[in-house]
């Protein structure tokens, strides 16, 4: 009897190959998505099988470094049958915009009505606008993007990067350890044009967790652009070392290594910071864990404390030791913990020792408790000099953890417009105020008129 079934099993098996029993796959094409950058993108399929698909599922995202696998899924309408066209546009103006360069993917999940489910391949693409011919040159872990002026222009940015990195490994310990993109627009209207919610000064920022610097830079701000991204590219490396779920790293620890990478301070800033220091109106050390103040004179002054802080802690205690606090940091330690350990001192103890060391007034004790700020992150300001579009420039903005970081640029950018254009103005304003009279006086004049004139009729 056994002998009978099995051969009975053996002649079905080989009338009807193990693939016929296997269940049948639906069939994904066309599958593409189309960018209306910055503003959304569209995913678009068309989907076929041999029994009627009931869901269709677009998982999507970009890649990023993150505390976790993180997949957002989306549901597109569509009627069901056994072949449907599906679409589902990602709108960037209610998540918030991803930098240029970012790597997109996504992959459709299909369910038919017999429970069946097919996973399509997961396809990439750059986020990117087509309304420039980019250019990259690369050199070791920096590849340079850009579209407008010559590759002299290009090479002396890449070699502004690559002296960036080794000053950053040398002096701070911190190693560039993945590639990183840089976008290079060709002025800062054009950046602005390729990002959300960014305010209207906004020269440059940096992406850590897609290891992306985007700048406006025009070659009229060459100078200007081989200081910004050196800062850029250490907010990125910052970000690598520290990259944790459980701490945060303070503003004045990241932007200080950041303004630090540059070299020295230029002439202005250090002239606000000795001038802050003669008249005893440093900030408190606390204060600047977290994001930098809205009136420009404390902002700058921030960036300028926030290096002198780092400064201190790398020439007093070397290198190691700050690689030493940037890596407790990465492991949960709150900032007073870290530096406790480290240093044996907390924020407080920090500000003294600073203080003393650049020959400031001892800190005012506040009776206050002290409030605990979290860290936050402002764009680049744009220069207002050379090529570049002027404009208002503005004060940092605080933002978010994962917004962007930030640059100053110095005071001296900030002088008003030529006495000669104030004058100018003042000249086409009371010319305006005078012929405004003179209409006046004509309207009044001829009222008159024509009132006597009306009384002497009658």
């Amino acid at each position: 009897m056994r002998t009978k079934i099995f051969a009975l099993l053996l002649t079905v098996s080989l009338l009807f190959p193990t693939q016929a029993f296997a269940a049948a796959q639906a069939n994904v094409s066309n599958n593409q998505v189309a960018f209306d950058f910055p503003n959304n993108a569209a995913f678009r399929a068309t989907i076929t099988s041999d029994s009627e698909i009931r869901s269709v599922v677009l998982e999507y995202g970009n890649e990023q470094q993150t505390c976790g696998d993180v997949i957002a899924k989306a549901f597109p309408q569509f009627t069901p049958g056994k072949s449907v066209n599906v679409e589902w546009t990602w709108e960037m103006r209610q998540s918030g915009s991803l930098p240029a360069g970012a790597q997109i993917y996504w992959r459709w999940r299909v369910t038919d009505a017999n429970g069946n489910e097919t996973v399509s391949e997961t396809k990439t693409a750059t986020w990117l606008d087509d309304d420039h011919k980019w250019k990259t040159l690369s050199e070791g872990l920096i590849n340079l993007h850009w579209y407008r002026g010559n590759e002299s222009f290009a090479r002396d940015l890449l070699s502004a990067a690559q002296n960036g990195l080794k000053f950053n490994e040398t002096q701070s310990g911190l190693v560039a350890t993945a590639p990183i993109d840089i976008y290079i627009y060709g002025s800062t209207n054009d950046l602005r044009n390729a990002v959300l919610y960014e305010p209207s000064w906004t020269g440059g920022i940096a992406f850590p967790e897609q290891d992306i610097v985007i700048l406006g830079i025009s070659e009229g701000d060459l100078a200007w652009g081989r200081v910004t991204i050196v800062h850029e590219l250490t907010h990125i490396l910052v970000g690598h070392l520290t990259f944790t779920c459980l701490g945060v790293v303070p503003t004045w620890l990241n932007e200080g290594l950041a303004v630090y990478s540059e070299g020295k301070l230029d002439s202005a800033s250090q002239a606000q910071l000795n001038n802050a220091i003669k008249n005893d109106t440093l900030l408190s050390v606390r204060s600047l864990s977290a994001g930098f103040s809205e009136a420009s004179d404390k902002a700058y002054l921030s960036y300028s404390q926030s290096y002198s802080l780092v400064k201190f802690l790398i020439e007093t205690y070397g290198q190691a030791k700050m690689t030493e606090l940037l890596a407790s940091l990465r492991n949960g330690l709150t900032v007073d913990e870290a530096l406790q350990q480290i240093y044996s001192f907390n924020i407080e103890g920090l500000e003294d020792a600073w203080r003393k060391s650049i020959g400031a007034k001892p800190r005012t004790v506040s009776t206050q408790p002290t409030a605990q700020p979290t860290p936050t992150y402002v764009p680049t300001i744009a220069p207002i000099s050379g090529n570049q579009p002027g404009g208002n420039l503005g004060t940092p903005i605080p933002t978010s953890y994962s917004g962007p970081l930030a640059t100053p640029m110095p005071p001296e950018y900030t002088s008003g417009p030529p006495l000669s254009l104030t004058l100018i103005l003042l000249g086409f304003c009371c010319l305006f105020m005078l012929l405004a009279g003179v209409v006046i006086l004509g309207f009044i004049a001829r009222f008159g008129n024509q009132k006597s004139k009306g009384q002497h009729e009658q």
